[in-house]
C-alpha cells in the first residue's frame, strides 16, 4: 500500500546486535561520536542494520525514508557530537521524564556536553550515512532529521550554562553565532551532497506554555517571553538560511520520548501564535496522540499560511497495541474543517525510537502500527 498521507517521523527500532554496542557506548565517556574505533565490529553492524531498515521501509512503499536513525544513540545529541569543538560525557542525572505510573523517571545519563574549540558543522558523520541512505533509496525521497537549533541553544546555555570567562564562549551572544555558523556549515554541505529535505526535530515549545505545570521553566518568570522570542529568532535564521540554499525545511515537536514514556504537558493553544504561525518551517510534524496537547482548533493560526503544511501525529509509537481508527478519523475530520484536507498528513505522534532503546514494543508490533497508519491514510484521502 503507498500513500503519501501517511508518514513517518523518522526513528525506528534497532535490532538487538546494533543494541548490543549502544548500551556499551552509553557507559562509557572516554569515546567520541562515532564510536567505530572503540569497538571491533561495530561500524559493520550498524551499516548493516542501516541498509537493513532502508529496505524494510522501501518493502514497506514508505514514501520518505530516513536511517531509522541507527546511526545514532539519541535523536539530538549525536548531532551536537559530531561537530568540531565537542566532547561527550556522562553527567551526574539523566533527563526526567514521568513514568507510567506517574512517578519520576530518569533516562541514560551520557547526555552532558563540553565545547572545547569553536564550534564547527564541517565535515560531519551524518553526511556519510545520508548519501549511503540516499544511494539505496533511489528515487525514494530522504529526508535527514536534526536537532533543532533553538532547542541545542537552549540546552548548552540554560541548562548547561557553557558560557563564561572559563568557557570557549564568553557571553551567550558569542554561544548563538557560533552555534548558528556550525548549523550553517552543515546545512551547506548537506546541500551539496545532494540533500533535499531537513527537519528540525524539537521538543522545548511546550515548555513556554502557561498551562504546562511541568515545565523546566518558571511560569510567570519575567524573561519568559524573551526567552521564547529569542527560540523563534534562532530557528526562523536558521530555516531562512536552509530555504536560501534551497531544501524543503521540516519541523517535528513533541513532548517526550522515551521508552514509551513522556517528559512534559502544555497545549499547542497556548503556544500556537509564536510556535506555529511565525516559525518559517514548510511542514509542522506535531503531537496529538493524547490529550495533552490540547485541542486540535489551535491549527487555527495557520489558516492564513497556505504553503505550511501539517503532519497530524494522531497515532501512538509508545503502545504496543493498534490505535483507535475511530479516533484518528474524528480528529482528522474536525482538522480538515480548519485546514484544507489535501494540505494535512497522518503520522504518529514520535518516532519509534527517539533514543536507543526505543519504546515498549517489538519491531513487528512497530510495522503493524505503521501499515495501519498506511491504510487509514489510504481510507481517508483515497
Amino acid at each position: 500500500m503507498t500513500t503519501d498521507k501517511f508518514q513517518l517521523v523518522g526513528s525506528l527500532l534497532r535490532p538487538k546486535d546494533l543494541l548490543d554496542y549502544k548500551t556499551q557506548i552509553e557507559h562509557r565517556d572516554d569515546i567520541q561520536y562515532p564510536f567505530y574505533d572503540a569497538f571491533p565490529g561495530y561500524k559493520e553492524t550498524e551499516t548493516k542494520s542501516i541498509s537493513d531498515v532502508i529496505q524494510q521501509q522501501k518493502d514497506h512503499n514508505i514514501t520518505v525514508i530516513t536511517d531509522g536513525e541507527h546511526g545514532r544513540s539519541m535523536w539530538h545529541l549525536d548531532f551536537l557530537w559530531g561537530f568540531a569543538g565537542v566532547e561527550r560525557l556522562i553527567a551526574d542525572n539523566g533527563y526526567s521524564f514521568e513514568d507510567l505510573d506517574g512517578g519520576h523517571f530518569e533516562t541514560r545519563k551520557d547526555i552532558d556536553i563540553r565545547i572545547t574549540a569553536p564550534l564547527s558543522g564541517k565535515n560531519h558523520h551524518y553526511l556519510t550515512i545520508y548519501k549511503d541512505t540516499k544511494a539505496q533509496a533511489g528515487d525514494t525521497d530522504v529526508k535527514i532529521t536534526v536537532w533543532g537549533a533553538a532547542h541545542a541553544f537552549t540546552e548548552l546555555t540554560v541548562f548547561k550554562n557553557l558560557v563564561g570567562e572559563d568557557q570557549v564562549y564568553k557571553t551567550k551572544a558569542d554561544l548563538r553565532a557560533g552555534l548558528i555558523n556550525a548549523y550553517k556549515e552543515f546545512l551547506t554541505e548537506y546541500k551539496e551532497a545532494g540533500g533535499e529535505i531537513v527537519q528540525f526535530d524539537d521538543c522545548l515549545w511546550e515548555l513556554f506554555a502557561e498551562d504546562n505545570d511541568k515545565s523546566f521553566f518558571a511560569q510567570g518568570n519575567a524573561g519568559l517571553e524573551d526567552l521564547a522570542d529569542e527560540f523563534v529568532a534562532i530557528n526562523n535564521e536558521v530555516a531562512d538560511f536552509a530555504h536560501e540554499l534551497g531544501l524543503k525545511v521540516w519541523t517535528h515537536n513533541c513532548r517526550g520520548n522515551y521508552q514509551s514514556r513522556h517528559a512534559s504537558s502544555g497545549t499547542y493553544k497556548a503556544i500556537a501564535e509564536k510556535f506555529l504561525r511565525d516559525q518559517h518551517y514548510d511542514r509542522f510534524y506535531l503531537e496529538w496522540d493524547d490529550e495533552r496537547a490540547g485541542d486540535i482548533s489551535a491549527l487555527e493560526v495557520l489558516k492564513d499560511r497556505p504553503e505550511v503544511e501539517v503532519v497530524l501525529g494522531l497515532l501512538s509509537s509508545k503502545t504496543s497495541t493498534l490505535d483507535d481508527e475511530k479516533r484518528v478519523i474524528d480528529l482528522l475530520d474536525k482538522a480538515s474543517t480548519i485546514l484544507p484536507k489535501e494540505r494535512l498528513f497522518l503520522s504518529h505522534q514520535c518516532g519509534f525510537a527517539s533514543c536507543d532503546c526505543g519504546n515498549e514494543l517489538s519491531i513487528e508490533q512497530q510495522w503493524a502500527k505503521i501499515e495501519q497508519g498506511q491504510k487509514i491514510a489510504a481510507g481517508y484521502w483515497g
